[in-house]
This record gives structure tokens, C-alpha cells and sequence, in this order.
């Protein structure tokens, strides 16, 4: 059996309905001082977007906190290089559209290169 997914003791269905106010009201208050401070300009033309319903909507605005308009919508945010495409679910309210586009990759080291060990000056490099 599924558990039903619930934000702070509401259904999606609730969430989605909820006004940016009483949003506010159940947030965090990190986020709480964030909204309660507006918009940028380029962020109400995104909200509005995204009301909208508009297709392939993509943003640099990374310092968006999601609000309750967004959950079920797919985005793309950019991470400083390309547009990664981020699903937005119920969880992540409240939180910033930043957080779900990595800036950095994980770094994998491979073997080392000639001379970097003691028993590699040995090898010849042709």
C-alpha cells in the first residue's frame, strides 16, 4: 500500500490550491523572509510562465524559492554551463531551484601519470 504524500499535514491537491500568503505560513523562516520580501522582475515574468502553462521553460533565475504553482511542472534551471531539467515535486517546497541543479560534478580520478609515483619514473613515456 502507497503512502499518500503529505507537506506539512496537506495533500498535493491542498497545496496546489494554497495562496502565496498562507504558503508562507507553513514554510520555513529562511524561505518565509525570502518571499516575504518579493520578487525579482525576472522571477514574476518566470512565475508567470509557469502559470501560464507555457512549454520548455527555462530559467537562470536559481534563487526561486518553489512555490505551490510549480509542483508537477518540469523546468529547466541553469547550472552555469547547460539547462538541467528538474521535476517538481511536492517535496521539494519551499526549498530553491539551485539546489536541484548541480553547479559541480563529482570528481573521479583515473591512474596516475607518469612521474607522479616513485615507481613510475621507471616507465618509459614512449
Amino acid at each position: 500500500m502507497a503512502k499518500d504524500f503529505t507537506w506539512q499535514g496537506k495533500s498535493e491537491e491542498e497545496i496546489k490550491k494554497l495562496d502565496l500568503k498562507s504558503f508562507m505560513e507553513l514554510t520555513g523562516a529562511r524561505t518565509r523572509r525570502s518571499l516575504k520580501r518579493g520578487f525579482t522582475p525576472a522571477q514574476k515574468i518566470f512565475i508567470k510562465k509557469v502559470e501560464n502553462n507555457d512549454h520548455d521553460l527555462k530559467t537562470h533565475c536559481r534563487d526561486l524559492v518553489i512555490i505551490p504553482v510549480m509542483v508537477g511542472k518540469t523546468l529547466k534551471v541553469y547550472n552555469g554551463k547547460d539547462y538541467q531539467q528538474i521535476l517538481i515535486t511536492g517535496e521539494m517546497l519551499g526549498h530553491y531551484l539551485g539546489e536541484f541543479a548541480h553547479t559541480r560534478k563529482a570528481v573521479s580520478h583515473s591512474a596516475a601519470g607518469i612521474g607522479a609515483t616513485r615507481s613510475s619514473k621507471a616507465i618509459s613515456a614512449r
